[in-house]
């Protein structure tokens, strides 16, 4: 017999089991990642069982949240034609199994009399491929494509000895022509060239392939504006059933929130001012977007609520960090060299360009930032050397040399006052950005970012578009937060 109360534990051991895969998400979450406020906290015991079904739900679960994610914050987002890795088993079956395919499609082709089994299975593929490109306009191209791909009387000529298979080909590539994107045009144009019948099928389904990507493509920019609103709704239902079984989920972004308004208030403090910090939910909002470019991802732990982005803050502080740099070397070359260079027609360029050369692998393992500006001083006073005396200045002496190269090589220091500049007027630009967002009015660019204009104006649309969205599908959480933190001025856990 059970032993007594057997039954209530089977049924928790049942809950544990369903909600396995949901703390296996949870634990990449804080993989790796220590929270100085919870060193004391006890850790969750490891699922005893996961099954294979339940692990694929979560992981179709995760993945799907992940591409409408991706689809609405990254603009150039495109469906991308599958390419099996060069020399994997899946590769090679493939390679082996089409070449049969069409080798057995050959013999059948040159046999007495001709068989056409493979061929009318092809024609009908094809027929099935062109009619799914049509629009609902698209009526007198449908009714042709029926008419002349119509595979029962395809069979019939077959039977009979009348089928003319490149006449059918040639209708195929026409049609092709007609419905495909500006960028296939030479893609058909070549398969007006080929003769023989195999070889020319085989590259009609390649460009069919292709135009099935462009296809998808077209949709989905088509679409972009109108998925927004499902895709909000189905991230926010996502996340708060991952919230409702795990409820400390949010704990990072109450304590991304918490410090940013400590941070806030300090900075008031320091000020001086006798007002009290302005710290309406929105501006502190903002500024906990900021600190996420400047974020020490091998320390701190991540936020929940932007965790799928990480990767992308990452890369837009690189970004930014190298935007600073190379605003700064600029800065100080202006700054040395005065009205002699500021005339000159597409100087200022050529200098940038070079400086961008040598920053281009700034956040590679191997670089030294030192050793970089190093040479880019060397680089620029040759280049302005040159530029001087072309345009009948005077020489560019020794010491204006030593002086650009020493400022140019301080930058290296992250207190360096040029560089402090510089990166608080890239940061202020994004702010003001994320203020003015949903007024579709860019604000006016801070001095001496003029020469990278540009890449910043680049960054801070993508930046706000990522920003906004974010906002959009977590606003309720964020909203319950701030209200705690500036309501009572107290940390959301306070007092636990």
């Amino acid at each position: 017999m059970p032993k007594e109360g057997g039954g209530e534990k089977e049924s928790k051991e049942e809950e544990r089991r369903q909600d396995a895969p949901e703390a296996m998400v949870s634990k990449s979450i804080r993989a790796n990642s220590s929270s100085p406020c919870r060193g004391n906290t006890p850790q969750a015991s490891p699922p005893r069982f996961v099954s294979v079904e339940e692990l694929m739900k979560t992981a179709k679960g995760v993945t799907n949240m992940a591409l409408a994610h991706e689809i609405m914050v990254n603009e150039d987002f495109q469906v991308k034609p599958t390419e099996l890795p060069e020399g994997s088993l899946e590769r090679q079956v493939k390679e082996i199994m089409h070449k049969a395919f069409w080798d057995c499609l050959e013999v059948q082709l040159k046999e007495e009399p001709q068989t056409y089994g493979h061929c009318i299975k092809l024609l009908a593929e094809i027929r099935e491929t062109l009619l799914s490109f049509l629009l609902p306009g698209h009526g007198r191209l449908r009714s042709r494509i029926e008419e002349v791909l119509d595979v029962a009387l395809i069979q019939q000529q077959a039977e009979n000895g009348a089928l003319d298979i490149g006449k059918l080909s040639q209708f195929i590539v026409e049609m092709m022509g007609s419905l495909c994107a500006p960028c296939r045009d030479e893609d058909i144009s070549k398969l007006k060239d080929i003769t023989n019948i195999v070889p020319l099928l085989k590259a009609i389904f390649s460009v069919l392939d292709l135009m099935k990507v462009d296809m998808a493509n077209f949709a989905l920019t088509s679409l972009r504006p109108h998925l927004m609103q499902q895709s909000v709704e189905y991230e926010r239902s996502k996340f708060q059933g991952f919230l409702d079984k795990h409820p400390n989920a949010l704990d990072f972004t109450e304590k991304w929130l918490e410090d940013t308004v400590r941070c806030l208030r300090e900075d008031a403090s320091c000020a001086a001012s006798s007002d009290p910090p302005s710290l309406l939910p929105v501006n502190v909002h903002n500024h906990a977007y900021i600190r996420l470019l400047r974020w020490d991802h091998s320390s701190d732990p991540f936020p929940e609520t932007v965790l799928m982005d990480q990767v992308r803050f990452q890369e837009m502080h690189r970004e930014e960090e190298q935007l600073v740099v190379l605003s700064s070397v600029l800065l100080i070359v202006y700054t040395t060299t005065g009205e002699a260079i500021s005339g000159l027609p597409g100087l200022m360029e050529t200098l940038k360009n070079v400086v961008n050369v040598m920053l281009a692998d700034m956040h590679t393992p191997s670089f030294s930032v030192k050793e970089a500006l190093a040479t880019i001083g060397e680089k620029l006073c040759v280049e302005l050397s040159q530029c001087l005396t072309k345009h009948g200045y005077s020489p560019f002496s020794a010491d204006r040399k030593s002086t650009l190269r020493g400022q140019i090589s301080a930058i290296v220091q992250q207190d360096n006052k040029v560089r402090k500049l510089m990166e608080s007027r890239v940061q202020n630009y994004l702010l003001a950005s994320l203020e003015s967002s949903q007024h579709n009015t860019p604000p006016p660019l801070p001095g001496g970012l003029a020469p990278v204009g540009r890449e910043v104006k680049e960054l801070a649309v993508r930046f706000s578009r990522l920003i906004n969205f974010n906002k959009l599908v977590f606003s309720p959480f964020y909203q319950k937060i701030l209200q705690n933190l500036l309501t009572t001025g107290e940390s959301p856990s306070a007092g636990t």
